[in-house]
């Protein structure tokens, strides 16, 4: 069914959807989607309020937050250990005093540890705040100030400027027309990843979008990532974050830096303001929504990176904004008054406590009902486990309600299996329902490409799906999120091109950032013109772009690899609100063969389904025949790898699991030196050989037979991939 045009439509954008088998691409104009019923909803604004007009009731103890009714509406928040609480209403952004304030009378408005009132009179697009009073101990945790107003943690936009002390909440109404969107619900195994900022996709003046770096800008962008062939877009942090100006300056243009990535929440059910075209904020809900339909419709997924480790009030010098506000003890882990540091950010979120487990499911719950998002990528998602004490649970109350909550059951649910307090959980956390970030993916593919000595069994296992991390317990190898590279670290390009790090510009003398990023830069740090050596650093960027889309698991592409983004050696970008972060989209034509490559990488495995299975393979059991075998590892001579050998090529053969499949024949030389690889029967076809200038590299639709050939060179630091139909002898 054609989905209506509206007044005012976002900027159309032309669907392209490539078809599951080869390379053809139908291009299909569609309407971008309007939620009507949101924007006439809260299309009034804030008008002038007057409190003689306003008239209290009790409220309803639940759910939490604000909820909005035809002139009225309902305010309820938890705390516990608050003895008075008051709701402020503001007319205006800028307005420092409240047009009417309203004290709850525990006796009426009190169930329990949650005030909640009635309000009649009030509407969509009021402005609104708390203050609460309660026990002046910071020894026992409690931080009350009737002084200063607060945020509601329930709150679904935000407006002013929390540096100008004009940061309100606002009242928005959630009835908002979804049309026919339809979430993709894609299998884990046919999952491609593309982590991307939401700004940095598109603010670089060579995005030539309409919006750029907003929501809608990404919009604009969306038959570059149908071109690419992902499948799935994760977005950095999107949820409104506190802390933005860092109050510290670069060191090389002398410019305040910015909390640029967004790991620093306030506003948890709120889209963050910053990536909206739009300066009204009760239309940030409305294009951050745009986004997910525009998406869906072309069928691709949406998962957020969420941040519920810490919070951006930070320690005892930060700012009192929201939770410390309205009950300290409670949301925070503390020792005796002191904050407890398991997330490098100054606090940690208390995931222990109940209400505190209650909130997160409450948000989670939200962005998927209410925003249609598919899934969520956990920052620093051990803290989620931590108890009280900060002892690390391996599958904490709150990693179970999580993943077995019916609202999020269809959602896919990926952890960072580490924190900043020392724990490492890559390979055990949280049992079958959470797939992990695969951190030991990624060192051992480099440390493999660098050319470290005695890692061929390990690589061989990263290639295979990790089984070592999660043959058990009913997992498998789509609980192993692969990636070479991630916005936390240095680009593809970079990786190929710098031995150390480059952060100077981030004001911090150049000790922030990780030390050890096992790169090399192939002979010169940084930019070259020397051909030999971009011709090679090319060629180490096909290497591990190739490993990524041959390996058992779900592959994640960090963005702008495909065209060789850099970030001049920074490995720690976080604060660079600048070209070191943007997407330069001008690198997409000049680095066209590397876009190229990694597009057909990506339809070579969409195309080989051996490569995407959810099972481990079983390879060759010993006393069984050689047939049976699933997967065969071989070293050059073609004969049963020695794993305690120094030696460290590689190949691999998987034979047709049906007669009508293909076999595969991968071979990977990581040393300086060309090696002539032995093969098994063939015919063989070359389908890609990194080594090889384009289009030779990568084979769309193959002719290169290599007839009867019994061997194939396979040149210094390069990888091999032959493809044929079932050979009448296994190897």
């Amino acid at each position: 069914m054609p989905h209506p045009i509206v007044d005012n439509p976002i900027q159309a954008w032309d669907s392209t959807a490539r078809s599951q088998e080869g390379n053809s691409t139908t291009v299909e104009p569609t309407p971008h989607l309007q939620h009507r019923g949101f924007r006439k909803r809260n299309a009034e604004r804030n008008t002038e309020i007057n409190p003689a007009k306003l008239r209290v009731y009790p409220g309803r103890p639940y759910p939490m937050g604000p909820a909005v009714y035809d002139e009225a509406a309902r305010f309820t928040i938890f705390s516990r250990h608050a003895t008075e609480v008051w709701l402020a209403v503001f007319n205006r952004i800028e307005d420092r005093e409240p047009v009417w304030e309203f004290q709850f009378d525990p006796k009426k408005h009190r169930t329990g540890d949650v005030w909640s009132i009635f309000v009649r009179g009030l509407h969509s697009g009021a402005y609104y705040l708390y203050r609460m009073n309660g026990p002046k101990d910071p020894a026992a945790g409690h931080h009350f100030n009737p002084e200063q107003h607060v945020l509601d943690p329930y709150a679904r936009a935000f407006v002013g400027d929390i540096y100008k002390g004009t940061l309100k909440c606002v009242v928005v109404h959630e009835d908002m027309d979804w049309a026919e969107d339809e979430p993709p619900r894609r299998p884990m195994r046919d999952t491609i990843i593309y982590e991307t900022h939401v700004r940095g996709f598109t603010k670089h003046e060579s995005s030539h979008v309409a919006c750029p770096g907003t929501y809608q800008g990404l919009v604009e962008k969306i038959p570059h990532l149908l071109e690419l062939g992902v499948t799935t877009v994760e977005l950095l942090p999107i949820q409104e974050f506190g802390e933005h100006l860092l109050g510290r300056c670069s060191m090389v243009t002398g410019k305040e830096l910015a909390n640029y990535w967004g790991y620093s929440n306030i506003g948890f059910f709120a889209p963050a303001g910053r990536y909206a075209s739009s300066a009204v904020s009760v239309e940030h809900l409305e294009e951050f929504r745009n986004l997910v339909a525009a998406l869906h419709l072309a069928g691709l997924e949406v998962i957020l990176d969420v941040v519920f480790n810490h919070t951006s009030e930070g320690d005892e010098r930060g700012p009192t904004l929201c939770f410390r506000g309205i009950d300290n003890s409670i949301y925070y882990l503390l020792d005796k008054g002191s904050y407890l540091n398991y997330s490098g950010c100054g606090n940690t979120v208390n995931c222990s406590h109940p209400v505190v487990r209650d909130f997160i499911l409450d948000c989670l719950r939200y962005w998927v009902a209410v925003m249609h998002v598919d899934g969520f990528r956990f920052d620093l998602a051990s803290i989620l486990g931590r108890d009280k004490d900060g002892s690390v649970q391996s599958e904490g109350p709150l990693i179970q309600r999580i993943a077995e909550d019916p609202v999020l059951r269809d959602v896919k649910l990926i952890a960072e299996a580490w924190d900043a307090g020392g724990a490492y959980q890559v390979g055990s956390f949280g049992g079958a329902r959470w797939a992990e970030w695969n951190g030991k993916y990624r060192d051992g593919v480099r440390q493999y490409w660098r050319g470290d000595a005695g890692i061929r069994g390990s690589f061989a296992c990263r290639l295979s799906g990790s089984a070592d991390l999660y043959q058990w317990a009913d997992r498998n190898p789509e609980h192993s999120i692969n990636f070479i590279t991630c916005h936390d670290g240095f680009t593809l390009r970079d990786l190929v091109s710098y031995n150390e790090k480059h952060n100077e510009a981030n004001g911090e003398n150049n000790r922030d950032g990780q030390d050890d990023n096992i790169s090399c830069n192939w002979g010169v740090e940084g930019d070259t013109d020397n051909p030999d050596i971009l011709v090679l650093r090319l060629q180490m960027q096909k290497n591990y772009l190739a490993t990524l889309f041959l390996s058992l698991g779900v592959p994640m592409l960090l963005g702008g690899d495909e065209f060789g983004r850099t970030q001049g050696g920074n490995n720690n970008a976080y604060c660079q609100d600048s070209i070191i972060s943007w997407n330069d989209w001008s690198l997409l034509e000049k680095n066209a063969e590397l876009f190229r490559f990694t597009k057909e990488a990506i339809a070579f495995r969409k195309a080989n389904p051996v490569l995407r299975r959810a099972t481990f393979f079983q390879g060759h059991t010993p006393g069984a025949p050689v047939e049976t075998a699933d997967l065969l590892w071989r070293d050059e001579w073609g004969t049963e790898v020695n794993w305690d050998s120094h030696d460290t090529r590689l190949a691999c053969y998987i034979p047709p699991k049906e007669n009508d499949d293909t076999a595969l024949y991968l071979m990977f030389n990581n040393t300086e030196y060309d090696c002539e690889f032995s093969l098994p029967p063939g015919p063989w076809r070359i389908r890609i050989d990194t080594a090889a200038q384009a289009p030779a590299d990568i084979a769309v639709n193959p002719n290169n037979a290599l007839a009867a050939a019994s061997t194939k060179m396979v040149k210094a630091r390069s990888v091999t991939v032959l493809s044929t139909p079932p050979p009448r002898h296994l190897p």
